[in-house]
């Protein structure tokens, strides 16, 4: 499972892989890989259970679910660098 783990973070664009990259920053790759693992069995156990498929979340899950969170944190990050920062809505 670990290996399939570490496989899987270096994959591009997936929920499972932007899981371990925010696990990584703060805990290090190898507690990272393992929940990572953790994570993938979990996601098998409830496919079997419910009869399910994997449904893919895609990589920026974690900024959707709180977009005010990643703004700010952005925001901050940029400020931190020595800019100051503006924000406006886009034009859609």
């Amino acid at each position: 499972m670990l290996e399939a783990a570490r496989a899987t973070a270096h994959t591009k664009n997936n929920y499972l892989s932007a899981q371990y990259h925010r696990l990584a920053a703060r805990r290090g790759s190898n507690r990272a890989a393992i929940a990572l693992a953790h994570t993938i069995l979990v996601i098998i156990y409830y496919m079997l259970v419910r009869g399910t498929s994997y449904h893919e979340l895609g990589g920026n899950y974690f900024d959707e679910r709180n977009e005010q969170a990643a703004i700010k944190r952005a925001v901050n990050r940029i400020e931190q660098l020595g800019y100051k920062v503006t924000l406006e809505l886009a034009a859609s």
